[in-house]
């Protein structure tokens, strides 16, 4: 029994660039990877490039050797899924419809959709359809072929039994009709049946017993019978090749014959001649319909030619020998049903020689589990240096209130500067004096202009996009189906919403800033002049001090306390900020064991362990200050009373010299921060723009797909009435019931939510944007939270989208803000989109 298998129709792909949109959300969701790591990362998108272009196209060739290559590409999308947040790439994937052939007016029916889950189904279809298509062409004469067969077959099954559970979750609009529930319920019930009737063929050939090869037949019947049925509904029945309908209806009326005919073999074995004959005359009768409804069932001939031989025999011997009644077929029992053919589990990977070319990349749940220990790492260490650091400021306002240690550094004839107050006047000197100070004051104002222009510039492709989907979906009505705008770009407002309450923080904490020099700019500009000049303008002393008295030698005492507490509290600083530690092995341990990570527990606990010692020593820096400035409040009021020593004119400009000095340090420190927090957060902003930039684009093929869908289905002919089968392609099923059947032939796209971590400044953070700096600062009176930001990638240029892989690019440093208009020409924004995305270039790039 050889018989000619029927192969599913592929659905044919579109390419599409998957390098940059790829690149932009690795290089994202990974952003503090080292240079090295991201040029490895580079190098994986683009042999996922490769193999995807080369792996679709396989489908084609319906070789078994493409099927590894296929299996391969597969299951690299299964192991990308976990190391990327799926939902965040934005890649126009197009795949056209399997089983339309398209119209006289061409075009065929197809679906964009901008998500990886979508082409993993597609992928899973034409895997599906390319085993039918190889189980086809097998030689069922053979062991090897009989058994290639029936595997491809039930996996394939297996394949399309994943899909009616995968589609609804990888496809919330209205899917093409080959992916429907219908038409996917149909596709794995046939890929059943023909495995169940390959089984019998292997049955006949390896001469299985009468009656279980009529179980078997019986059961393919019943399949055939089902899949017949489910051909036909009003959702699908328009879809199928003209010759699957009948040659379904001719395989059911086959397999009733044959079990009709296996039957009467076994009550030939059991001398039951009257129904023997009973059930031959039925086999003949089907066999002759089946013949009928296929119009090709040559592979039944030697089937259908032993039942007449058989009926010839047996009526023969009954009339001249037994003398039987013949019962009527309809009151015989049924022989049974055995199922051998089941959908094969869909399992990954499908290669046998897999090697994933992400290997580099760990899963994205265990690097979000690494980046939030880091960021509650920082948060800890953060903390207890503002602790440090606000001890600290405040000792230096208590004692440049005491003129200290000035007051007892007045030498014996009272002239000249307190060394102390010419150390300070030196260092705010080397440090470049008011001039930095102005200097980086300047620049602050470019750099938020920057990073303001690229958010207006992102927010403005956001309503672009919304605004006409929203004209199209008012045009088109109820036609117009795919996801609104609003509905998938909420986690992008949601960030940019963020991003912008980032920077109003980071203005205020400018305004600070500001305050602060301008309070303090006299006594700066004086500490930055020369020491004569520094000299000149001091006051005479008003009198002369005793260095050997005991309050001055008790005060000096104090001053070199000071000095202890400062330099172990930077010894201190210095190794907070150096701490290290990996949870890598530990989260990697509990997502085996558990498959989730309890990351604020097991983060808490191993960084307790470890900055445990370095709190107490915190602590105890602190108790030990508020007992050394009492001691130097009593050893200043025993040196007022002991050397009368007041308040004049020197005495004070001193006071205010020191409080300048310290507020320089802060303010140099505050705006080296900032720099460099508008710096990491142009960084930032920029691949935000670029993720919306790919959405955008995706969006929009996506619109332009659909309205041709829109255009091209107006101007289809309407399909003529279905024709009927003749009254005689019936058949009576393995119950007795009678199946009529039609000839159906064609006639032709976060949620996310606030993550609010905070220091002194509140600034909550977007949770979809990894990697997201704080705004800059150490100190209690400036709102900016302490923050130790990580090194800025080597060639980075904050004015492009980032560099196609393999592109050689130089970068000397930062460029001054542009003017607003610069952004609508970055290679990958909007405007750029519509003059030839992706591979035009504006000029000068």
């Amino acid at each position: 029994m050889a018989t000619r298998l029927l192969g599913v129709p592929l659905k044919k792909p579109s390419e599409v660039d998957v390098v940059k949109p790829l690149n932009n959300l690795i290089q994202s969701t990974y952003s503090g990877a080292s240079a090295e790591d991201k040029n490895k990362y580079a190098e994986a998108v683009n042999e996922f490039s490769r193999q995807r272009n080369s792996s679709i196209w396989k489908f084609f060739e319906k070789y078994e050797t493409s099927l590894e290559l296929v299996y391969s590409y597969y299951d690299q999308i299964c192991a990308l899924e976990t190391k990327i947040p799926v939902n965040e790439l934005q890649i126009p994937f197009k795949w056209k419809d399997a089983f339309d052939k398209g119209s006289i007016f061409g075009g065929k029916i197809s679906l964009t959709h901008t998500s990886l889950l979508y082409e993993k189904v597609c992928i899973l279809f034409n895997i599906a359809a390319l085993q039918s298509a190889i189980a086809a062409e097998q030689s069922l004469e053979s062991d090897d072929g009989l058994k290639l067969a029936i595997k491809l077959l039930q996996q394939s099954a297996g394949i399309f039994q994943y899909l009616k559970g995968a589609v609804p979750a990888a496809i919330p609009s209205e899917p093409t009709p080959d992916l429907s529930q219908d038409t996917l319920a149909v596709l794995q019930a046939l890929m059943v049946a023909q495995a169940q009737e390959v089984f019998i063929t292997k049955a006949i050939k390896d001469n299985v017993k009468e009656m279980v090869i009529a179980k078997l037949c019986c059961q393919c019947e019943e399949f055939y019978a089902d899949v017949l049925k489910a051909m036909q509904k009003d959702s699908v029945r328009t879809l199928w090749d003209k010759e699957w309908i009948p040659s379904i209806a001719g395989r059911q009326a086959g397999f009733h014959a044959l079990t009709q005919l296996y039957q009467s073999l076994v009550c030939r074995s059991a001398k039951k001649i009257g129904e023997e004959i009973a059930r031959l005359r039925s086999a003949v009768e089907l066999f002759k319909a089946a013949q009928t409804r296929s119009g090709n069932a040559t592979y039944l001939d030697g089937h259908f030619t032993r039942a007449k031989r058989n009926l010839a025999e047996s009526t023969k011997d009954n009339e001249f020998i037994y003398n039987e009644m013949i019962p009527d077929v309809n009151t015989l029992t049924s022989p049974g049903k055995a199922q051998l053919a089941k959908p094969i589990t869909l399992t990954s990977p499908l290669s046998s020689n897999f090697k994933d070319v992400f290997n580099e990349l760990v899963p994205v749940e265990l690097h979000r589990a690494l980046t939030a220990s880091d960021a509650r790492k920082s948060e800890i260490i953060n903390a207890e240096i503002l602790k440090l650091r606000e001890a600290t400021q405040t000792l230096n306002a208590v004692l440049a209130s005491l003129n200290l240690p000035a007051c007892v550094e007045i030498s014996d004839d009272g002239s000249g500067l307190p060394p102390s107050l010419v150390e300070k006047a030196n260092d705010v000197r080397q440090k470049g004096g008011i001039e930095t100070v102005k200097k980086h004051l300047k620049e602050l104002p470019e750099l938020l202009n920057r990073n303001r222009e690229i958010l207006d510039e992102t927010e403005r492709m956001l309503d672009e996009e919304r605004t006409s989907d929203n004209q199209l979906r008012n045009q088109f009505k109820e036609k117009w189906s795919r996801i609104s705008s609003d509905k998938l770009t909420e986690m992008f407002r949601t960030n940019a919403k963020k991003y912008r309450e980032v920077i109003n923080n980071a203005i205020e904490a400018d305004k600070t800033v500001r305050q602060k020099f301008e309070e303090n700019e006299k006594g700066i500009e004086l500490l930055s002049l020369p020491y004569e000049q520094l000299e000149q303008a001091m006051p005479a002393a008003g009198g002369m001090v005793d260095p050997n008295c005991a309050s001055v030698q008790k005060l000096k005492g104090l001053m070199e306390t000071v000095e202890t507490i400062k330099a172990e509290r930077d010894a201190i600083e210095s190794e907070l900020k150096s701490t290290t530690f990996n949870m890598k092995n530990e989260f990697l341990q509990a997502l085996q064991k558990d498959g989730v990570i309890d990351e604020p527990a097991l983060s808490l606990q191993h960084i307790g362990q470890i900055l445990n010692p370095l709190q107490a020593q915190v602590k105890e820096s602190i108790e030990r200050q508020q007992s050394l400035v009492s001691d130097v409040q009593i050893g200043h009021s025993e040196f007022v009373s002991e050397t009368g020593s007041s308040g004049n004119a020197r005495d004070k400009l001193c006071k205010e010299l020191a409080t300048a000095y310290d507020s320089f340090i802060e303010l140099l420190g505050n705006l080296k921060e900032g720099t460099k927090f508008y710096n990491d957060l142009t960084e930032l902003l920029v691949v935000f723009q670029n993720k919306i930039s790919d959405f955008c684009f995706a969006r929009k093929t996506e619109k332009e797909e659909l309205l041709k869908d829109l255009t091209t289905e107006s101007s289809r002919q309407a399909p003529g009435p279905t024709p009927t089968l003749p009254s005689h392609y019936s058949s009576t099923s393995g119950s007795g019931t009678d199946i009529s059947t039609t000839d159906g032939s064609m006639s032709s796209v976060p949620s996310s939510t606030a993550n609010t971590g905070s220091m002194s400044g509140g600034i909550p953070y977007p949770q979809g944007v990894q990697g997201m700096p704080m705004p800059y600062g150490a100190s209690a009176n400036v709102p900016y939270p302490s923050y130790v930001p990580p090194p800025m990638p080597q060639g980075f240029n904050p004015y492009a989208t980032l560099p196609y892989p393999g592109t050689p690019f130089q970068y000397g440093g930062f460029p001054q803000g542009p003017p607003p208009g610069h952004y609508g020409t970055y290679p990958g924004s909007f405007a750029n989109q519509q003059g030839g995305y992706p591979n035009q270039k504006p000029p000068g790039w």
